[in-house]
């Protein structure tokens, strides 16, 4: 039940994001297009490994389909770096919305919306086909119990021969670059931005620049220190239960927590344009 909560907390989070920049046309505008692509891969996300967990939980099945594991496969590693790539083109928004806002509707106009949306799109899908093919390019060996609560490659990797993890490890090494250079453009974008919002000259101003910027900055802290220090950590045969809640953690809490924080700002940035403004009152002498 706590599992199913925590499932419940980010599906109507993002779903809550999905709506309101669909239905509100104030919110057309290529900053929340984007944060709707980010919520409903954040919805998928989770929706590919928690409902399955769940619903063995309640049945006392512990069991998956040899497709329903491959596919597990392919959409978690699409989504998730479609999502990398979506936080980067988000990053490079934020570049052209404080850096360079006389030209921003010029730069950020919708075709190049709908470009960038495509190659994050596609690129996260050629990523999850690479990998699903090497992993499942042979049989199982052994026993085909993964400890785990969900098909994910490191796991998966023990049950493999050498074949396998050597034809995982060059994909995994041509994939990898992909992420870094992700990064790499994301810490430059904010090198930038910083740069810009320190110039400011009013405390209101660079506040407001700072705020803009503090919600992303939280999401993509939480994506890739958790994703690193999980695929970092070696597998074993016999994993603990840090390595399991640590798993848990990085599948279910980053969609949950990114909900949590876009949904709430997205309902501040609602609310401040839907109120009307303040009634100044003077008094004469």
């Amino acid at each position: 039940m706590l599992f199913l909560r925590v499932y419940l907390t980010p599906l109507m989070g993002n779903l809550l994001i999905v709506t309101i920049t669909t239905l509100d046309l104030c919110l057309h505008t290529p900053m929340y297009f984007f944060l709707r692509n980010v919520a409903l891969i954040d919805l998928c996300l989770i929706s590919v490994t928690v409902p399955k967990s769940d619903v063995n939980s309640m049945t006392n099945i512990r069991s998956i389909s040899f497709l329903g594991c491959v596919l597990q496969v392919l959409f978690f590693i699409s989504l998730a770096s479609t999502e990398m790539s979506f936080l980067t083109v988000m990053s490079h928004d934020r570049y052209a919305t404080i850096c360079h806002p006389l030209c921003y509707e010029v730069v950020i106009n919708r075709e190049t919306c709908g470009k960038m949306a495509t190659t994050s799109w596609l690129s996260g899908d050629l990523s999850g086909l690479m990998h699903m093919a090497a992993t499942f390019s042979e049989p199982f060996c052994g026993y085909n119990v993964i400890q785990h609560f969900f098909c994910d490659t490191p796991h998966l990797l023990i049950h493999f021969n050498s074949i396998v993890i050597l034809r995982e490890v060059k994909v995994t090494t041509f994939t990898t670059g992909l992420p870094l250079l992700c990064f790499v453009s994301i810490i430059i974008s904010y090198i930038a931005i910083f740069s810009v919002v320190l110039k400011i000259p009013t405390v209101e101003g660079r506040s407001k620049a700072f705020s803009t910027c503090l919600a992303y900055l939280v999401v993509v802290t939480l994506c890739l220190s958790v994703g690193a220090f999980v695929f970092l950590n070696p597998k074993s045969n016999s994993p603990s239960g840090m390595d399991l809640f640590l798993s848990i953690f990085y599948s279910t809490v980053p969609p949950a927590t990114n909900s949590i924080i876009y949904s709430l700002k997205l309902l501040v940035s609602v609310f401040y344009t839907v109120m009307p403004p303040a009634l100044t009152v003077s008094s004469t002498a």
